[in-house]
């Protein structure tokens, strides 16, 4: 049975390319990426900006007993629903750069999907 996660990380590359198959129809898949209330409950964060538009922002917030212990946001320079989102990723308060994203949603049937995901450090 072929894997439906695929990881490609080439040495001393700056991009990590991740595509995966879902048993979900696209609209679904793409609803998940971006409806805020989804987005709490798979990623177990709270959100607290979501502006799903061309130049619009998004922040992201996790707590531990009463602590933030992670906080991320970013830009969403394109937003093109079921097809395709590039944005920006920035957590915050560590020593990592910016990160930028691109998201591709593709039908492959009715009833299942694929994200490849594209990130450049």
């Amino acid at each position: 049975m072929e894997q439906k996660t695929k990881i490609k990380a080439e040495y001393g590359s700056q991009e990590l390319v991740i595509t995966r198959e879902f048993d979900l129809p696209l609209e679904l898949l793409f609803k998940a990426y971006s409806e805020p209330e989804l987005v709490e409950q798979w990623m177990g964060t709270k959100v607290i900006k979501f502006e799903n538009k061309n130049h619009g922002s998004y922040q992201f917030e996790t707590s531990y007993n009463g602590n933030i212990v992670f906080k991320a946001n970013g830009t969403i320079h394109e937003f093109s629903p079921n097809q395709k989102i590039i944005r920006t990723f920035e957590m915050e308060n560590l020593p990592m750069g910016v990160q930028l994203e691109y998201l591709e949603f593709e039908k492959l049937t009715d009833d299942t999907s694929r994200l490849t995901m594209q990130i450049i450090y």
